[in-house]
């Protein structure tokens, strides 16, 4: 079976957000402003359509981990990352990438060699805003809330972003993984990067 899809609506790339909870609605919005065509992944059957992208959104991660196994999506979320599917995981999609997390036998999809301590820094009441360099991209404002940090990463991950030293933003592959939420402010950098990176392999498969 084939998770990169050849045919699209308008041709446009088709990307799958994990819609069983959390923000994935305000990544939806903004896919849809640079040209993409969302897809809302609630059930397994949803998850069998062919993809260009799939966005893993902020949430509680323990929800979205457990429902990923209970509506039967696990197994082809998994897949189709491992098919190099561009994948977007913000807050808790760092989470449910990641391959360890401290003080926690139990991961989820597990795809992305990085170690990450979850609610690194502090309660919802410690939230906080701030701006930094991101990758080649320049400065961009990030929002953290209740969010994670990357505590390790294999030798192959690339890191995109730190915040006082702390890793908050890696790649590994077409994974990317963030510490924060790009979809809670009105800058659309992140998100046309990601659009940009699914659109080029977009395009070489539908020529191939």
């Amino acid at each position: 079976m084939s998770f990169l899809s050849k045919t699209s609506v308008d041709g446009a790339p088709r990307i799958g957000v994990l819609a069983v909870q959390g923000a994935f609605i305000e990544h939806e919005q903004r896919l849809s402003a640079l040209g993409a065509h969302c897809v809302e992944l609630r059930q397994a059957r949803d998850c069998a359509q062919p993809l260009d992208g799939l966005i893993l959104p902020g949430g509680e991660s323990t929800v979205q981990g457990k429902l990923i196994r209970e509506l039967g999506m696990y197994e082809q979320l998994r897949r189709c990352i491992d098919n190099d599917v561009p994948v977007l995981g913000t807050c808790a999609g760092m989470i449910l990438l990641a391959q360890h997390l401290v003080g926690d036998e139990q991961t989820h999809l597990a795809s992305m060699p990085i170690t990450v301590e979850r609610n690194a820094y502090g309660r919802q009441l410690d939230s906080f805003h701030t701006t930094a360099v991101f990758d080649s991209c320049g400065t961009v404002p990030m929002t953290f809330i209740r969010a994670p940090k990357v505590v390790s990463v294999a030798d192959d991950v690339r890191i995109l972003a730190r915040v006082d030293d702390t890793i908050v933003g890696a790649q590994y592959r077409n994974q990317i993984a963030l510490s924060f939420h790009p979809e809670l402010d009105n800058d659309m950098t992140i998100h046309r990067s990601f659009f940009e990176m699914v659109q080029q392999i977009h395009a070489t498969k539908v020529m191939a």
